[in-house]
């Protein structure tokens, strides 16, 4: 009888034991996936918030920056010019005064971020320091020369230190288009 129980523990221990694994390997590849949407939804945040600059850089100097240099010394020190009438353009004896003022531009576009916000603007969030891929020029249209920018993030710069089998091998993560004078992202 007790050869009996000690068998049926074992059996229980190892009942055990194998439903931990099914349950474990059943939740890798979910864990995998949550954490693979959070960290994309991160990524994602920061390439709109370098669109957001780029398209306000152009708005000043006409043209997108290839340079994050560049790029964060505007947000940091640019101002943006904001013109002011003052009368009524429909009353023809009115006399209409026009002010232009300068207001900051990390202050317009990012309000309630720190200036510091500006400097980590460059890095991947997850990549340990690694840096998007920015790219911009001109392209041609209609005989027309219209500029265009680019930033990208590979999958493997932020998805670090997850699980490889889970490893999904799409393009990455990216906002504007060198081929197409366009300012949405690959996943818009």
């Amino acid at each position: 009888m007790k050869h009996l129980n000690f068998i049926q523990l074992g059996l229980l221990v190892a009942i055990l034991v194998l439903a931990y694994f099914v349950y474990d390997s059943i939740m890798e590849p979910i864990r995998f996936n949550s954490q693979k949407e959070m960290r994309q939804a991160q990524v994602i945040q920061r390439l709109k918030d370098i669109r957001t600059a780029q398209v306000s850089f152009r708005s000043v100097n006409g043209y997108y920056t290839a340079d994050f240099d560049t790029l964060v010394d505007f947000l940091k020190n640019g101002q943006f010019p904001l013109v002011l009438k003052i009368g009524d353009e429909e009353d023809s004896t009115a006399v209409i005064i026009r002010d232009t003022t300068f207001v900051a531009v990390f202050d317009s576009i990012f309000k309630g971020k720190e200036l510091s916000f500006a400097d980590s603007l460059p890095f991947i969030p997850f990549s340990d320091g690694e840096k998007f891929e920015l790219q911009a020029g001109r392209i041609e249209r209609s005989r027309v020369m219209l500029p265009v920018f680019e930033v990208y993030a590979a999958n493997k710069s932020f998805l670090k230190g997850l699980n490889k089998d889970y490893f999904v091998l799409d393009e990455g993560l990216r906002v504007g288009s060198m081929l197409a004078p366009s300012v949405d992202g690959n996943w818009e």
